[in-house]
């Protein structure tokens, strides 16, 4: 068993739902997190907008005028059988990328017990 967590645009949340419902996975937990990625910049590239007066295109203005700014994100988390793993990744890329910086991250990690609460039923059987 795997968990798939992923972090995506607030405007992505519902079409990925849908889609991850369409798909067979409707079970999902999904949270209003803040956060930020790590975008480079070349401060070269940068400071010659700067000297010449210019104004500094984005995506590099934002992070260079506003880099302790924290972006409101989603957080979506599931847990499938490893074989699942590739249809829940491929569903949410589908869905979410753009192409362009901050389009999320997808992270998998292993799951090793699962216990239902109610009945004690456990890994597999439980999810």
């Amino acid at each position: 068993m795997k968990e798939v967590m992923c972090f995506i645009r607030l405007n992505k949340v519902n079409k990925t739902k849908e889609s991850l419902a369409e798909a067979g996975f409707p079970s999902i937990t999904c949270m209003k997190v803040l956060g930020r990625g790590k975008k480079s910049i070349d401060q070269v590239y940068v400071q010659g907008f700067i000297d010449a007066g210019e104004e500094i295109p984005s995506p590099y203005a934002e992070n260079f005028t506003e880099r302790g700014r924290l972006i409101p994100k989603r957080f979506i988390t599931l847990v499938v059988n490893d074989d699942e793993v590739k249809t829940v990744v491929d569903t949410i890329m589908d869905v979410n990328s753009t192409g362009t910086p901050g389009d999320g991250k997808i992270f998998i990690l292993p799951i090793n017990e699962v216990y239902r609460v109610r009945d004690g039923e456990s890994n597999e059987s439980a999810i």
